[in-house]
């Protein structure tokens, strides 16, 4: 154990910054994380074992224990319920013979449960030892774990249940598809790599460069909508000796997978347009920050970043451009949502606790490691690349006014057609449900989770910053589904597990508003639990980050727009609170937050 160790830190040298990728290395190799390893790090990098082990115990992915020569994460996601979660789970469960969150005695099956694992659209998804299984089914999990048994790798189960398990793309070893359904400018097929490199930037300053940004009026595409011009603007001015582009890939939103497949079919355009943002600020130094369930994408991705260096779009005096150096390196997350909002990754990217950090100072002035740094997201990026090589104002011909260009659309739940849409800003949400098929329609969750559950009375509404803000996340729900048991508690479960503990509103409220939820489902609400749903949820926005800010959302927007489905529940003629213990719910919530100090909390 302890030469495996060494070699790791030999690798990365004595940078405690590089924690996250030393852990993540430890973990691979020897399947856990043993207390003599965290003694070693911790003498090694300069830090206390309690700032070890407080960043281990944050992350979903990593264990201080044995998880089982077969790591077994079942994503359980309110789309993988919808489409046969519960006979996938007991069907791993009888044939392991363990209950999920065990591991079997012969320390050969490691059962798990993990949130949404980007894969909404071939679910139920699984993750054995970083190889991603879509579409199971009971008979494929019985051949699964029968492989298992009989010490198969786990290439070779996805052979045995997969057939050969070859993706159409060149060293892209997996069994997950894209459904590209429709294509615009990002995902259309006339990217040629590096045209806006050798034919734009060599004739361009990173003043004009940043001029067409802002002339095109884009706005970040991971939800917040910053203007991005404006955004890399500020960073170029802010003083530091040192710029750093940072590529938010952490997509953990319920439901979303566009980013997943924008790096699978267009990586080069991705990168370069980092390296036009790197050029832009004057940074020689980007990062993909990749979700680690994406880490099944490893080797291809960086041996698309191995040809663009050989290709000289990566590396020293890019395109022969004087002064013009730029590379650009992988780093993996470790399973935390909250690490999608950007201050909670720049400390995960320091070896941290993605916890959010208190704003200001802002990123653009403070962000990685100190120095000023631009996040923006894998969406935007590629973008960034088309809006330079056809400028500004033809990007604005295309979308609204005050969302302009285009928006790719992760669909999925009740549709025959459920994939990856790019459509201009301003397409309303009917012609969406037509476009994938979906004509028997309860509700669609636009923005995942955090954002809005609309009804059919709201299908006329458009897609835009000015009406329905989206990251991409666009979640289908027939008339079969039971919207507040099977979507709304359990997108609040997700928020309860996610929280990173930080805030005490986040790590309260979100507790007892699902006990008083559960209380209504339960047969045994009043009307002024409506009320008090209400008002609680106002508590949270006083929270540090967009995660708590918007933890009330699956209640708030469905007691807006689906109040019947509550009334319906409560008990008739009682406006008196019977049978909800606020003091019990307090308490409940608080032994929840007891656990935080000890950092146990996911």
């Amino acid at each position: 154990m302890k030469d495996t160790v060494k070699q790791i830190l030999k690798q990365y040298g004595s940078d405690r910054n590089r924690l996250m990728d030393i852990l993540i290395d430890i973990q691979e190799q020897l399947g856990y994380i043993p207390k003599d390893a965290i003694d070693l790090l911790a003498a090694n990098l300069g830090m206390s074992q309690v700032d070890v082990e407080q960043t281990i115990s944050f992350y979903h992915f990593f264990s201080t224990k044995p998880r089982g020569k077969y790591a077994i994460y079942l994503n359980d996601s309110a789309v993988a319920r919808m489409f046969g979660y519960d006979s996938v789970k007991r069907t791993f469960e009888s044939e392991a013979g363990i209950k999920f969150g065990q591991v079997s005695d012969d320390g050969l099956i490691g059962l798990f449960n993990t949130a949404c694992m980007g894969m909404s659209d071939q679910e139920p998804a699984a993750i054995i030892n970083n190889k991603v299984f879509t579409r199971l089914t009971p008979y494929r999990v019985r051949e699964i774990v029968k492989h298992m048994r009989e010490g198969k790798a786990v290439e070779e189960l996805m052979n045995e249940s997969y057939g050969d398990g070859k993706n159409q793309l060149p060293s892209l070893r997996s069994i997950v598809s894209s459904n590209v359904r429709r294509k615009g400018m990002i995902l259309g097929d006339d990217y040629e790599m590096g045209t806006v490199t050798k034919t734009r930037l060599t004739k361009m300053s990173p003043e004009a460069v940043i001029a067409e940004m802002k002339h095109s009026h884009i706005r970040g595409r991971g939800g917040a909508g910053f203007p991005t011009g404006l955004k890399w603007e500020f960073c170029r001015r802010s003083k530091g000796d040192k710029r750093y582009v940072i590529c938010n890939a952490d997509e953990g939103e319920p439901g979303t997978f566009k980013d997943r497949v924008i790096l699978t079919e267009k990586p080069e355009l991705v990168f370069e347009g980092m390296a036009v943002a790197g050029y832009a600020i004057g940074s020689d130094e980007g990062i993909l920050y990749l979700r680690y369930e994406y880490r099944y994408m490893k080797d291809y991705l960086n041996e698309v970043l191995e040809n663009m260096r050989k290709q000289n779009l990566l590396g020293k005096e890019i395109a022969g451009i004087e002064g013009f150096d730029f590379d650009i390196r992988i780093q993996y997350g470790a399973g935390a949502y909250v690490c999608g909002e950007e201050s909670a990754l720049l400390e995960s990217l320091e070896g941290k606790r993605g916890e959010p950090r208190d704003k200001p100072p802002f990123p653009v002035e403070k962000g990685y490691l100190g120095m000023p740094t631009i996040v923006n997201n894998v969406e935007t990026f590629g973008t960034a690349v088309k809006i330079v090589l056809n400028g500004g104002e033809w990007f604005t011909q295309f979308g609204t006014e005050d969302s302009t260009g285009t928006k790719i659309l992760s669909i999925s739940g009740d549709c025959m057609f459920p994939g990856v849409y790019e459509v201009d800003w301003g397409f309303n949400v009917e012609d969406m449900l037509d476009m994938v098929g979906a004509w028997e329609v309860q509700a669609v969750q636009v923005g995942g989770p955090s954002g809005t559950l609309i009804g059919s009375k709201e299908f006329h509404r458009t897609l835009g910053y000015s009406d329905l803000s989206t990251g991409g996340s666009m979640i289908i729900f027939g008339p079969q589904r039971n919207l507040l048991k099977d979507v709304v508690l359990n997108f609040m479960h997700f928020f309860i597990e996610e929280s990173c503990g930080s805030c005490s509103t986040c790590r309260n409220m979100t507790q007892v508003m699902t006990n008083k939820l559960t209380k209504i489902l339960n047969g045994k609400g009043v009307k002024s639990d409506l009320d008090d749903l209400q008002s609680w949820a106002k508590t949270l926005q006083a929270s540090r980050c967009g995660l708590g800010q918007t933890a009330a959302n699956p209640i708030v927007s469905s007691l807006k727009n689906f109040r019947h489905l509550y009334e319906a529940l409560l008990q008739k003629d009682k406006d008196f609170d019977q049978g909800f213990d606020m003091e019990a719910s307090v308490q409940a919530s608080c032994n929840y937050v007891g656990r935080v100090p000890n950092f146990n909390h996911h």
